[in-house]
C-alpha cells in the first residue's frame, strides 16, 4: 500500500497563487511596509511588455495583493484582459488607457500622476506612456490571489470570453469624471482624476477634524477611501480586516500597528509609503509634519455589493469598542499614545492641535 505520509496534499504546500507567482519571474517585495513606492526596483515584465514588481505585504492576509508596473517613455503595455479586479493609482507621469469588451467599441480616457481608476471586470484593457521623455510607474492593487486560488487555472482566468455586462457594457462616459454622491461620504464613479486634490468631507467621529471619501468604483467588490487630518493631529485607533492597502499621499508622521494586547510597532511615513494593517490590527495615524496628511486606502468593503467574512472591513469602523464597534475613543486610549505624539511635535515645533479634543487640556 501506499504510504499514506508521502502524500503530495497537506498544509505547507503552495498555494496556487504562490506557484503563479514564481512563474511570473518577477522580484516579490514582501513585509510590513513600504518606505517609498517611487523607488522600488523593477525588472523586465514579459507578460505586461513593461518593467514591473510584485508587493505582497504581510497585512493582505493572502486575500489581495499589488503590483508596480512601468511604462517606457512613449511606450505602451500589451492589452490583457482578467477575471481578478484592479485599482490603479498613478504614481507618476501621464498617459491614456484604452478599455473594450470583446468585439465591442473601444473607448480611451486620459490620466495622470495622482489619477485612480479601475479596469471594469473582464474586459480588455492597454495603458499608454503619453510623454516621449519620462516613464509612467502605476500601482494597482488586485484580487488576483483569491480568484487564482479558488479557480487554479490561468487560461480561464485570462481568456475567459465571458463579458460581465453588468459591469460594463461599453457605455459612452464610463470614464469621465462625473460621479453619483451617497449618503455616508460616498462618491461612486469610475474615473478619480485627482486624489490629491478631491474634496473631502468632515468625519467627525474619527475625531481630530479629519475628513474623507470613499469611493465605489467600476461596480467592484473592492473599494477605496481617502482620509485627510490637521497638522498637529492624529486620528483615533481602530481596526478592521486584512488587505487595505494604505497609501500616503501627502504629510509626514507616523502610525502605531498592534494586536490587542501586544506591542505596539510603528511606521514612519511621508508621501510614497505604503503599508497594510493586518487583520483585526489596531492602527492609528499621527500628523506631526507642517501641512495636513492625506492618505489613499485601496481595499475590500465596496458598500455596495457587500461581502462578509475579512471583506466587510467597515463594519464598526467609526463606532466605540466598548459599545461593540472598531475604534477606541481619545479617552479610552493609553496615555502613552499622546505623550510620544507630543514629544514629537515639541522635536519639530509644530503645535499640537488635540487639546479641543480632550477637553481643552
Amino acid at each position: 500500500m501506499p504510504d499514506p505520509g508521502a502524500s503530495d496534499y497537506g498544509y505547507g504546500k503552495p498555494t496556487s497563487y504562490s506557484k503563479w507567482l514564481e512563474q511570473e519571474g518577477l522580484p516579490v517585495i514582501r513585509g510590513f511596509y513600504i518606505a517609498d513606492l517611487k523607488d522600488v526596483e523593477v525588472a523586465p515584465w514579459k507578460r505586461k511588455g513593461g518593467k514591473g514588481t510584485y508587493i505582497c505585504l504581510e497585512g493582505t492576509g493572502g486575500t489581495n495583493d499589488a503590483y508596480v508596473v512601468e511604462i517606457a517613455p512613449g511606450g505602451n503595455l500589451n492589452p490583457e484582459k482578467c477575471l481578478f479586479e484592479e485599482l490603479v493609482y498613478v504614481l507618476s507621469g501621464r498617459g491614456a488607457t484604452t478599455i473594450w469588451n470583446e468585439g465591442g467599441k473601444k473607448q480611451t480616457f486620459e490620466w495622470q500622476a495622482g489619477s485612480l481608476f479601475s479596469p471594469p471586470l473582464n474586459a480588455w484593457r492597454q495603458h499608454f506612456n503619453g510623454q516621449g521623455d519620462q516613464t509612467v510607474r502605476l500601482l494597482v492593487v488586485t484580487s488576483a490571489p483569491m480568484i487564482m486560488d479558488l479557480f487554479h487555472n490561468t487560461d480561464f482566468i485570462f481568456s475567459n470570453p465571458y463579458v460581465f455586462k453588468d459591469r460594463y457594457a461599453g457605455e459612452e462616459g464610463y470614464f469621465s469624471a462625473d460621479g453619483k454622491t451617497h449618503p455616508g461620504r460616498i462618491w461612486e464613479s469610475n474615473f478619480i482624476p485627482d486624489v490629491p486634490n478631491f474634496p473631502l468631507t468632515l468625519w467627525k467621529e474619527r475625531g481630530a477634524g479629519g475628513r474623507n471619501v470613499m469611493f465605489e468604483l467600476a461596480n467592484n467588490t473592492m473599494a477605496a477611501h481617502i482620509s485627510e487630518f490637521p497638522v498637529g493631529t492624529y486620528k483615533k485607533g481602530h481596526r478592521h480586516g486584512p488587505g487595505a492597502h494604505v497609501i500616503l499621499i501627502s504629510g509626514e508622521g507616523y502610525s502605531l500597528v498592534w494586536k490587542q494586547g501586544e506591542p505596539k510597532e510603528r511606521v514612519n511615513w511621508h508621501a510614497g509609503t505604503m503599508f497594510v494593517p493586518g487583520d483585526q490590527q489596531f492602527h492609528q495615524h499621527f500628523n506631526v509634519g507642517g501641512t495636513p496628511a492625506r492618505y489613499l486606502a485601496l481595499r475590500w468593503g465596496s458598500r455596495k455589493f457587500l461581502a462578509g467574512g475579512p471583506m466587510e472591513i467597515l463594519r464598526g469602523i467609526d463606532q466605540d469598542i466598548k459599545s461593540g464597534g472598531a475604534q477606541i475613543e481619545y479617552e479610552s486610549e493609553d496615555p502613552e499614545v499622546r505623550q510620544m505624539f507630543e514629544a514629537e511635535l515639541a522635536k519639530r515645533g509644530v503645535k499640537s492641535g488635540m487639546a479641543e479634543f480632550f477637553g481643552g487640556k
